[in-house]
């Protein structure tokens, strides 16, 4: 049964579940995102202009969510900035044109709908036997930073969540050689536009739960999902293998891209490893074997 009980509820939540369980979910996305603004700072509330955020739609169940989250902060009061839905149509072949704009008039969330046949130039420049998704993500990225900038946004705001951030991590430790995932607040090499994951604690599978339950007119990626062997995909199939093996390991992986001792790994250019000396301030090894 939908929730009807409050009337001044965002057009988005007007007819969700009544269930216990519903209600639980969308407060943890909810919190969960509301730490993470507060914890890293997304939003300077002190600051005299409102700020105006450009969140971006792909029609997943990532960013439907995001977009669904913060208009329950905004709503809440909780979130004091503008928020301005968009969606970059890249060409596809066979992509739906009409659902996220028919979606987004429901909803009364302002947005922009932008055009730009990227599809035609990656599939020119990349052979099949190649993934599209490093040329695609850089080709989009320039897009929304320019959408960004036209329509006097401080941020562009991204819906990927903790998986996505394990699933980057791993990636960069086992090809790329670096300790590196995704950070919940960036500044671009402009250093003109925050890019900006509320998400980034919020499980998947709760996403995949709260989009099912909300009813999100999902559209699937057909540049890349077709697409086997990917190096990501690969990424979260193992994730998934440690998981069943010991379920609770992926949130464990994920307190620990926040809990870093740089004393302990090996780069010096983040710990002063030649300024250390008998006399000077020690630290514990406990868990380093010896």
């Amino acid at each position: 049964m939908p929730d009807t009980s409050f009337s001044t509820v965002p057009p988005i939540f007007a007819d969700v579940p009544s269930s216990v369980s519903f209600k639980k979910l969308r407060k943890r996305l909810v919190r969960g995102a509301l730490q993470v603004i507060d914890q890293y700072e997304l939003v300077d509330r002190k600051a005299k202009k409102r700020p105006k955020w450009l969140v971006c739609l792909s029609g997943g169940k990532d960013s439907y969510g995001l977009l669904a989250v913060l208009l329950d902060l905004q709503w809440q009061g909780a979130l004091p900035v503008d928020l301005l839905a968009c969606n970059l149509d890249q060409g596809q072949p066979g992509f739906p044109k009409h659902v996220l704009p028919e979606w987004l008039e429901k909803t009364g969330v302002p947005y922009r709908i932008e055009t730009e046949d990227t599809y035609s130039i990656v599939t020119e420049k990349v052979s099949a036997d190649r993934t599209f998704c490093a040329l695609c993500s850089r080709l989009r990225r320039g897009i929304l930073y320019r959408i960004a900038r036209e329509e006097g946004c401080d941020a562009i705001v991204l819906g990927h969540h903790r998986d996505d951030a394990l699933e980057t991590f791993m990636m960069n430790l086992v090809h790329g050689g670096r300790l590196a995932a995704m950070p919940p607040k960036l500044l671009n090499d402009e250093g003109d536009v925050m890019v900006l994951r509320p998400l980034i604690t919020a499980a998947e599978s709760d996403l995949e739960k709260f989009s099912t339950a909300m009813q999100f007119p999902i559209i699937p990626c057909n540049l890349c999902g077709s697409q086997d062997g990917l190096q990501r995909v690969a990424m979260k199939q193992m994730l998934n293998d440690w998981e069943q093996r010991k379920p609770g390991v992926r949130q464990v992986m994920a307190h620990a891209l926040a809990t870093v001792r740089p004393s302990h790994l090996h780069d010096p250019r983040v710990f002063d490893f030649a300024g250390l000396a008998p006399g000077g301030t020690g630290e514990s090894d406990d868990g380093v074997p010896f």
